[in-house]
């Protein structure tokens, strides 16, 4: 089966005022989307039931996990835990790749007489 090789600076260009998204994997386990955001954008605080595994493709950005301010370049990586608000703000224009994992619901089952 082929594969297409994608490059995460080119996969994506920056549009004015906007942020922008590609979904590049998508299925039961989660998804790894590609972001552009143009400087000065950002995403509100908002939570997610998901873990999340966010690096850095190029550009600057701040992000917040509840109160604390994680600021990141190009190749930094950062984990956002479930459950927890955060939110994302563009310093320079940047890219990041996000992996958001979705864990399981655990069925409980009676235990076998």
């Amino acid at each position: 089966m082929d594969q297409d090789i994608v490059n995460l600076s080119t996969a994506l260009e920056y549009q004015e005022h906007s942020v922008i998204s590609r979904v590049l994997l998508k299925n039961a386990g989660g998804t790894i989307t590609l972001f552009a955001f143009d400087e000065g954008e950002g995403l509100s605080e908002h939570r997610t039931p998901h873990d999340a595994f966010v690096t850095l493709v190029e550009g600057k950005a701040r992000i917040r996990i509840a109160d604390n301010d994680h600021s990141l370049s190009a190749g930094d990586s950062l984990v956002l835990p479930a459950n927890i608000p955060h939110a994302v703000d563009a310093v320079t224009k940047f890219k990041m790749l996000l992996v958001m994992i979705k864990v399981p619901k655990v069925v409980a089952t009676a235990p076998a007489d």
